[in-house]
């Protein structure tokens, strides 16, 4: 048995519009003394965290030349010699080189701040200089462009930039002026999404001694110890805890990427939010899964979310929201990097990512509207009619025991579960949206030859709202049914359609409370990918799906 039954509503983002020097290393933070470190490429979250430390990636382009310089670089003669590049402030140094930069005291922009400091909380953030030796735009004081030597190596330093802000000034004291070095840093165009390094606070080891022993106690309320003692529990474990600072102004964001998407995608989009955001709010999920950024930011007041990844990815963070109970629900929008995305078309986030510049997807993320998303419960339940050979064959548990986008039995779960047993098997060779279209239209190709779901009618048996649907489906032969919450399926196709003056249904909506059943035969599925649409068979709040064999099923994409 599966019983499909209202989930509740989450709030998501629908896109709006589109329905109709001075020495840079002079103002770093100090680096403690000690042997070299390997160059890191994650953020650091335990509890050894240095602030402002770099993001080194491997770089291999041939026109950034080593930060350094030529008085300071370690290996300036060496043409081949291996570079690395900050995801977080954009400068290149030849690995040889990273010592030499701690050296001389030039540190990343500052991302979070240290706890137990006894002087006032700094509510401000300032600029973090980086000399540049090739900068886009116009010079903030002269408002003239920053015009390139004639050689594309250039090694003179045109341009001083803020890597918060992104404010730029020529290399000139008529330009870049000595009050812009302590003067407040407004973090630019995008300061209502970014989370300061203010909010962010490292909490430092309660530190026992003889000394502390022996110190006479204060008296406390019991209130206020019971306050204490739930603060302790919290952040148990925790290195970090977030201290936001209310304002109707803000709408902090968290970014979790899903690299694995999109071929290359996840990757270069990853590292384009540490530039223009905090980095401690960009999130990798092949590293961790969503939850424990979830919990560190679930009191951050107007917090939203940008899930960078397929439908899949969506509903796993939607899956934690719903675990964790947030108050308010955070809105959820979607950047497209997945094969299918059909939540994202339905919120007017586009059938797939194409370069768009991540300035603009903020501003959009911010700007967007706030919508409602039904969702729908999964109750799955054994038939003990079946024969023990049935039962041994088919599994009691859905991928997902709650769907945003749809739920369907037959030919297209058939396709997606070959397709997801193919990936698994060799997931090098699925990498790139293309190449994963060609493979489904592949494998539905050779299912259809071999008719495999042709006898779907005779096995099932479905009840909508207490009515029985099964006769009409026995009649027309279905070989694959739909349980639909959003318009769109199969990557932008729309099965529902527009009923115009039938009576008997409504237009789809995704926050109207009901559900779309929709019944196809193999040329009407052919038919969805010039406009088609399947057979309108009910829209109801409840569903009874019961089966007398193993059939193949999806949640979402998941088989």
């Amino acid at each position: 048995f599966v019983f499909c039954f209202p989930s509740g509503c989450r709030k998501a983002i629908s896109r709006a519009g589109l329905q109709h020097l001075v020495p840079a290393h002079a103002l770093s933070l100090p680096v403690a003394n000690g042997p070299a470190k390997e160059p890191r490429a994650t953020l650091d979250w335990s509890e050894n965290a240095v602030n402002g430390e770099h993001l080194w990636l491997e770089t291999n382009v041939s026109g950034d030349l080593c930060y350094l310089g030529e008085e300071n670089c370690q290996v300036r003669f060496a043409k081949s010699a291996l570079r690395r590049k900050c995801a977080v402030c954009k400068i290149v140094v030849h690995t040889a080189c990273i010592e030499q930069l701690e050296k001389i005291n030039f540190r990343c922009k500052p991302t979070f701040r240290e706890g137990g400091s006894r002087s006032p909380r700094e509510n401000f953030v300032r600029h973090h200089w980086v000399h540049r030796r090739r900068q886009e735009g116009k010079c903030k004081q002269c408002g003239k462009g920053f015009q390139q030597k004639f050689s594309f190596h250039s090694k003179e330093i045109v341009a001083i930039s803020c890597s918060w802000c992104k404010q730029a000034f020529h290399n000139k004291v008529t330009c870049f002026m000595l009050h812009h070095i302590e003067e407040p840093c407004s973090l630019g165009a995008h300061a209502a999404v970014i989370v300061p390094p203010t909010w962010i606070i490292k909490v430092k080891k309660p530190q026992n001694s003889l000394k502390a022993s022996n110190r006479k106690k204060k008296r406390t309320s019991f209130k206020r110890k019971a306050s204490k003692r739930g603060t302790e529990q919290e952040n148990k474990g925790r290195p970090f805890v977030i201290k936001p600072i209310s304002s109707p102004l803000m709408k902090p964001l968290l970014v979790f990427v899903n690299p694995k998407s999109g071929g290359n995608q996840g990757t270069k989009v990853l590292q384009m939010f540490m530039w223009y955001l905090n980095p401690r709010q960009v999130f990798d999920l092949s590293q961790e899964g969503p939850k424990d950024a979830l919990e560190l930011y679930r009191k951050v007041p107007n917090l939203r979310i940008l899930a960078c990844g397929g439908d899949g990815t969506v509903g796993w963070i939607l899956s934690i929201l719903d675990e964790l109970q947030l108050s308010p629900q955070p809105p959820v929008g979607v950047l497209p990097l997945g094969t299918g995305n059909d939540l994202a078309r339905t919120l007017n986030w586009g059938g797939g990512y194409t370069d768009e510049p991540v300035s603009k997807i903020l501003c959009q993320v911010e700007d967007g509207t706030i919508v409602q998303l039904d969702r729908w419960n999964l109750h799955v339940e054994r038939n003990p009619d079946l024969p023990p050979e049935e039962l041994e064959d088919g599994v009691c548990k859905l991928p997902l025991n709650v769907f945003n986008n749809y739920f369907s039995l037959g030919f297209d779960a058939h396709v997606t579960l070959e397709f997801h047993e193919s990936r698994e098997a060799n997931p090098e060779k699925f990498n790139s949206r293309f190449r994963n279209k060609m493979f489904y239209a592949g494998a539905a190709f050779s299912d259809f030859l071999q008719r495999s779901s042709r006898d779907l009618s005779k096995h099932v048996k479905v009840v909508c709202d207490g009515t029985d649907l099964t006769p009409k489906i026995q009649e027309l032969k279905f070989q694959c049914i739909v349980f639909l919450n959003i318009p769109r399926y199969c990557a932008g196709t729309m099965p529902w359609g527009n009923p115009g003056d039938h009576h008997d249904f409504e237009p789809q909506r995704h926050d109207d409370g009901y559900i779309e059943v929709i019944g196809f035969t193999m040329a009407s599925l052919a038919a969805l990918q010039v406009g088609g649409h399947g057979e309108r068979l009910h829209q109801c709040r409840e569903v009874m799906l019961l089966t007398y064999k193993s059939i193949p099923m999806q949640v979402d994409g998941e088989p």
